[in-house]
């Protein structure tokens, strides 16, 4: 299970994450990447589209597509420029139009586009998305019925579902919580004086030793390898 950790925006943050896994979003992008991109044990490209829905600032897919291109050979794969708010046919003129973006299954679309995504998504790379519309929790059966729908020579990424890691089809997810973890720490009676190098250095370790991790199928219950 491969955990690509969320848009690094300081050099703090990016020396923190030398050897790790590292998702860079077009939306959040800072220019102080590019001193730090070469340590970055692998990359996936995201457009950034959760930011959109929050923010309500839609993302330009012409500037996106010109920005993607300079990963190209260099990233494990550049995913589509999806629509989460629930428009999938606004994905889907999105994917179309970029044509080397592998496209995402949401749990708002209709069942049946699955079937379409499928072969999209060996054209690009064999990668496909699946997304869930917030709230994330308690969409498990959801999670595991498009995963046994997905054919094994496809790689499955979860946007944000780090949560569902036990469920073997993800190959790999991505995770902000580590930005809000190093916050929390620094608020907290024991470790309130910690610098935020300090703080980093005690998440990063976390999730260094999570990944190796051995989760059991039917308790949910993780212990250590």
């Amino acid at each position: 299970m491969l955990v690509y950790l969320a848009s690094p925006c300081n050099h703090i943050q990016c020396s923190a994450l030398s050897g790790m896994s590292v998702l860079l979003s077009f939306g959040s992008y800072r220019n102080v990447c590019d001193q730090y991109q070469s340590t970055f044990d692998r990359i996936l490209i995201d457009s950034g589209a959760y930011g959109a829905l929050t923010s309500g600032k839609e993302v330009d897919l012409e500037e996106y597509i010109a920005w993607s291109e300079r990963w190209e050979g260099h990233a494990d794969a550049v995913a589509g420029l999806d629509d989460i708010s629930g428009d999938w046919k606004k994905s889907l003129r999105n994917y179309k139009a970029f044509p080397k973006g592998f496209p995402t299954f949401h749990d708002t679309d209709p069942s049946e586009l699955l079937d379409d995504l499928i072969p999209m998504a060996r054209e690009r790379g064999s990668w496909l998305g699946l997304g869930l519309k917030p709230p994330r929790e308690g969409k498990e059966k959801w999670v595991r019925e498009a995963c046994s729908r997905i054919p094994d020579d496809i790689h499955v990424h979860g946007w944000a579902l780090r949560r569902y890691t036990h469920v073997r089809r993800l190959d790999s997810v991505d995770s902000t919580n580590w930005l809000r973890d190093v916050m929390r720490l620094r608020t907290l009676p024991d470790t309130k004086h910690l610098t935020e190098t300090e703080c980093l250095e005690i998440i990063i370790k976390r999730y260094q030793r999570w990944q190796r991790v051995v989760v059991d199928k039917k308790t949910k219950a993780s212990f250590g390898v």
